[in-house]
């Protein structure tokens, strides 16, 4: 187990929360899916509060591929809860000391049930996945993205904790715990100090317990959206917040499963999309009119992920949050604001089809 005083803490914490009598663990009910569309399914389903399709496709995982659930937990942790739930987080991780540990206080399924059951119930906030789409793509910090790859560390840490733009401090946040740990198909390699950084960021005033959470996160899944938690924590604290409770309408399904969870990271997906861009739908003309053959699959991708996968039903509503949202739909791939939404309009309009290529793909009627 891992003998940080403060991951303990929390260990010990979701022991008690897990053998409390009030719970009891459900059925262990795998679904009739892939572990790759399970995991798709797994974080959609947390994202919108569907507490069937979580612990189905959680219990898929667990049974045909564990440690990939784990990973998924970790990511989906910090991506779609984020400093909406930071406590949450924090057991989360707990969960993920290991399976000795785990085996100790009640076994995988029990701990899995609990905490997905509580990811799916919490406040959720994808605030650090639109600051990575930002600090990655959005042409307004392209010279950022050259200029601070080859600044020194301490350099960049001051910059991170300045008053500068949250993206150019997000860039050298990142740059700093280094593109060699933290990879980026965009950014430029260059090797950092994640250890290094996360201390000074808590010599900085971050506090302790959330570095060693980002500390054990970052370790766990070697993702940004972990170091990502700590500075959108702090925005946080300048700022007032809401909770915007969202009745989500009920999915179109493809078969037995939710038509969101076939997207561009599944191979279920991609064939759809790839059968899709073949029609002549108005979407696919929209797209042939803006962006060369090449690029029109990942954008249709984005525009499906902000249409579909994105969803959630209890959003952490703040005005850096709110900002980094909008900047990260409309603005990120640097088309007009307008032309973006005249496309995602026009894609919401022909979803229909686009489903009836994913159930083509899986051979349903």
């Amino acid at each position: 187990m891992n003998q940080d005083p403060i991951l303990n803490i929390y260990c010990r914490n979701l022991a008690d929360l897990v053998n409390e009598r009030s719970f009891e663990p459900p059925h262990l009910n795998p679904l009739s899916i892939s572990p790759w569309l399970a995991m798709s399914l797994l974080q959609k389903a947390i994202r919108r509060g569907d507490i069937d399709y979580t612990l189905g496709s959680a219990a898929t995982l667990l049974e045909t591929a564990p440690d990939r659930l784990w990973r998924r937990l970790c990511v989906t942790a910090f991506e779609d809860i984020g400093v909406g739930d930071i406590e949450t987080i924090s057991l989360v991780m707990a969960g993920l000391t290991g399976k000795a540990w785990r085996a100790r206080n009640g076994g995988d399924w029990r701990i899995a049930s609990y905490l997905v059951q509580r990811m799916a119930g919490s406040v959720k906030c994808r605030a650090t996945d639109d600051l990575t789409f930002i600090a990655e793509r959005h042409p307004d910090f392209e010279l950022d993205r050259l200029r601070l790859t080859f600044e020194p560390i301490p350099k960049l840490l001051d910059m991170s904790v300045s008053n500068a733009p949250l993206p150019r401090r997000a860039l050298s946040l990142w740059y700093a715990i280094g593109t060699h740990r933290c990879r980026s198909d965009i950014l430029r390699t260059r090797k950092g100090d994640p250890h290094g950084v996360l201390d000074a960021l808590c010599e900085r005033g971050f506090p302790e317990s959330l570095i060693e959470i980002s500390r054990s996160g970052l370790a766990k899944c070697g993702e940004i959206i972990v170091p990502f938690v700590p500075l959108l924590w702090r925005e946080l604290q300048r700022s007032t917040s809401t909770i915007e409770e969202i009745s989500l309408p009920r999915p179109e399904m493809v078969g037995d499963i939710p038509a969101y969870a076939y997207n561009m990271h599944t191979r279920e997906g991609k064939q759809a999309f790839g059968l899709f861009l073949k029609s002549d739908s108005e979407t696919v003309r929209w797209l042939a009119s803006i962006v060369p053959p090449a690029k029109r699959s990942f954008l249709l991708g984005h525009m499906i992920f902000r249409i579909e996968s994105a969803s959630v039903d209890r959003r952490l509503r703040w005005e850096t949050g709110d900002r980094l949202w909008q900047m990260s739909d409309v603005e990120a791939h640097g088309y007009n604001r307008q032309e973006m939404a005249e496309g995602l309009r026009i894609l919401r309009k022909d979803l229909p089809l686009l489903n009836e290529a994913r159930r083509h793909v899986v051979g349903v009627v």
